[in-house]
């Protein structure tokens, strides 16, 4: 394979060699079908610490490109990227540190990156003050996260984050395991001080189902895996509505991560699994890249980017 001047002919051409390589060049080749081709419907699915790995910018550009359609995520992320709207910061540290040293000194160390805790508490306080103001009301995950982004829009009209974009756009984002995450942790302060605010976690999964069930065809892309993955690929197993045929998989999927199959931690099993289960078509475009994903997403957008692509 010859090097290439643009990172769209760099992934095209690497899709023509063997092993991750190529599977990361097929993949480039999938997603940009799947964006010139009317009515499929493209959802996400985002775990792993990406936003402190510096992977917020690469969210944001596929949903501005509209590359993305709707998005499920750790709350992790989430929170991470509302931390960054709001201004708190990540820092370039090492993982060859004294662990307890950085405790001391209030230091949060993901893996390579490092934050500083204070300020991690200061945004659960705002989120737990921000359900407080809800009142007594029940809504999903995304009917919260959209008003969330409302409110940091609003609050700090020059910050950039993930959230803020989708909101913007319009594009759902949902996170199936709210409690598991700083946000779940500011929502149970609120809990304790008396709010009355529930999220109705099977309202999310009814909703994403109705998104699914409303496209002609649809796309998944996972980053990682976890619970956004199985999040996403359930919707074609859950019983459609008012009778309606089940939908038979979806018609494209990708998938990069660094879990592999025969361990078992494949979270939501293997594409070719998910075929027996009806959650992927047996004639769907799918392929998995076993990559680390701060290499790939930068990639492939930066590729689809550069390609020229655009959504019809």
């Amino acid at each position: 394979m010859h090097p290439a001047a643009s990172v769209d002919e760099l992934l095209d051409r690497m899709s023509r060699t063997g092993f991750q390589g190529r599977k990361l060049g097929e993949s480039y080749h999938i997603w940009k079908e799947m964006i010139e081709t009317p009515n499929v419907t493209i959802i996400l699915g985002l775990s792993g610490a990406m936003i402190p790995a510096g992977m917020q910018e690469c969210l944001i550009q596929l949903v501005e490109h509209r590359f993305v359609d709707a998005i499920v995520s750790t709350g992790a992320n989430i929170f991470h990227d509302v931390c960054e709207h709001l201004g708190v910061r990540h820092y370039r540290g090492d993982h060859l540190v004294n662990d307890a040293e950085l405790y001391q000194q209030g230091i949060d160390r993901i893996y390579d990156v490092f934050a500083v805790e204070k300020e991690f508490q200061n945004v659960e306080q705002y989120i737990a003050t921000f359900a407080q103001s809800l009142g007594s009301s029940r809504m999903s995950s995304r009917k919260f996260l959209s008003l969330l982004g409302e409110k940091i829009l609003a609050d700090r009209p020059k910050g950039r984050s993930l959230l803020a974009v989708c909101t913007k756009n319009n594009v759902p984002v949902h996170v199936p395991a709210l409690a598991d995450s700083a946000i779940g942790i500011g929502l149970v302060s609120a809990y304790r001080s008396g709010a009355e605010l529930v999220i109705d976690q099977i309202a999310d999964a009814s909703e994403l189902a109705a998104f699914v069930e409303d496209a002609e065809r649809t796309g998944v892309i996972y980053l990682g895996g976890g619970t956004p993955k199985n999040f996403i690929q359930q919707t074609e197993v859950i019983p459609p509505r008012n009778g309606q045929e089940y939908i038979g998989g979806h018609a494209y999927a990708i998938q990069y991560t660094t879990d592999a199959p025969h361990w078992g931690g494949l979270s939501g099993c293997t594409f070719e699994e998910a075929v027996s289960w009806g959650k992927e078509r047996p004639e769907s475009k799918k392929i998995q890249c076993f990559c680390d994903i701060t290499v790939a997403l930068p990639l492939i957008t930066s590729a689809l980017i550069t390609s020229g692509v655009v959504r019809n």
